[in-house]
């Protein structure tokens, strides 16, 4: 049995059923009452029809007080919402429907949300991914099991259903939209798939069973992808992610790997491509996404989110403790020089003399045409130069944050070193203790 047979339900498991009224869900409904499992349903009125919507209630309603079923309803409306989002209807009502889904799952504490795709619900995806243009995911058609959205009978046909409608003489009602091929599911289940039937009566079966096999081919790809991935990878973490580009191009397709890593950072396929193009252009090159900026950097890509540097600085009045964000912040503090006094050789913690500082000290990233003068060095020297010296990637050096003083001058790179002008000597009376405290 197919629901077994992948382990989709349990036995005294309780399940949302998603009914719209139309033969699939009511097969599915009337299917998991006969087999005996614990169900309510829902059903999702997107006011769309007119009356046709209020009938598709009416008859849900009816079918589940025959049937003692519990019956939950929403109504959306769904116009306004795809206006708001600036998405079509179709995509509008899917996604109200599967974001209530879930709520109520939660809500009334379901094992899982049922729904009727079917066979040929499989057969017309993988038509349209392929119409649309896709890779080996897109061919795999529908799975039985996404997330807690289940789908029991994938293996059936719409003749099968309504066979077994028919024998149990169940009525449905029919979507009028459904017979319109005016979107392009509606054309390819009522113009493409009949003139493919002409050819091969058995279409539908080859598609399916096409599908299957390219499931497990794409478990295949994926894990090779995944070892691509890894053997290309620097570094990974939540600020970074840095690519080897030498490796990169020595993987058998260095644009799969690329895009493998580079989809999760909300870049799109055509920047995908032109990444790919160019992993051998000069340092700086960079492309942004929508939260992530890719920057070319010494032979390796660096990717980062997206900082707005030009509007962070955080004001220090006095001293005390100032967080920075949620992962930094500054303890400050002053002191006497007492004769057991010893500088901090700490890069996270310096002891400055506290007759140079001027308060409000400005904490920010660094800016194009920082200078200070490099504690231990003659001269000045500009902090961007300073960070280059010190082999720091574009990001990094985007990213150092420095203090400077109500004067302007900056008297600490945060973590590297500070500013001569501000040393301990020993005409000094008074510290002033600036600490880094990372959580």
């Amino acid at each position: 049995m197919f629901i077994d047979r992948n382990l989709l339900l349990k036995p005294g498991g309780f399940y949302l059923v998603a009914l719209s009224g139309g033969c699939d869900s009511v097969a599915l409904l009337r299917v998991m009452i006969e087999l005996g499992y614990h169900i309510a349903v829902i059903h999702c009125n997107f006011q769309l029809r007119g009356e046709e919507s209020e009938r598709d209630e009416r008859f849900c309603e009816e079918l589940c007080n025959s049937q003692k079923v519990p019956f939950h309803r929403v109504h959306f409306d769904t116009r306004e919402y795809a206006e708001l989002h600036h998405i079509s209807i179709e995509m509008a009502a899917r996604e109200l429907r599967y974001q209530y889904f879930e709520q109520l799952r939660k809500d009334i504490c379901a094992d899982a949300i049922l729904v009727a795709h079917h066979q040929d619900d499989t057969v017309e995806t993988v038509l349209l991914n392929l119409i649309r243009g896709t890779g080996i995911h897109g061919l795999q058609g529908i799975k039985p099991k996404n997330g807690h959205v289940i789908r029991p009978l994938l293996s059936m046909t719409r003749n099968d259903i309504e066979n077994y409608l028919s024998s149990i003489q169940q009525t449905f009602i029919t979507d009028s939209s459904n017979l319109i091929a005016d979107i392009k599911r509606n054309k390819i289940r009522l113009k493409v798939l009949p003139l493919l039937r002409e050819i091969n009566p058995s279409v539908s079966e080859s598609i399916t069973l096409t599908a299957k096999h390219l499931n497990d081919v794409a478990k295949v790809f994926d894990n090779a992808l995944q070892e691509s991935v890894e053997r290309v990878t620097l570094v990974r973490k939540a600020d970074r992610y840095v690519v080897d580009i030498d490796k990169l191009e020595r993987e058998i397709s260095p644009e799969q790997t690329l895009y493998s890593i580079l989809k999760n950072f909300s870049f799109s396929s055509v920047q995908i491509e032109s990444i790919a193009c160019s992993l051998d252009a000069p340092t700086g090159k960079k492309w942004l996404s929508n939260t992530h900026e890719a920057v070319i950097d010494r032979g390796t890509l660096v990717i980062a989110p997206l900082l707005d540097a030009s509007n962070k600085v955080l004001k220090v009045p006095e001293t005390g403790c100032y967080v920075w964000d949620d992962k930094v912040k500054f303890n400050i503090t002053s002191h006497v020089i007492t004769p057991e006094f010893k500088p901090s050789h700490d890069p996270d913690k310096i002891t400055i003399d506290a007759e140079k500082v001027f308060f409000p000290l400005i904490i920010r990233y660094t800016r194009q045409g920082d200078r200070f003068h490099p504690f231990g060095m003659a001269g000045s020297k500009l902090v961007s130069d300073y960070l280059t010296d010190l082999k720091l990637s574009l990001v990094d050096k985007q990213r150092q944050i420095v203090i400077e003083d109500a004067k302007g001058k900056i008297l600490w790179i945060v973590g590297r070193r500070i500013d001569n002008h501000f040393g301990v000597t020993r005409q000094t009376k008074g510290v002033l203790t600036l600490a880094l405290m990372n959580e």
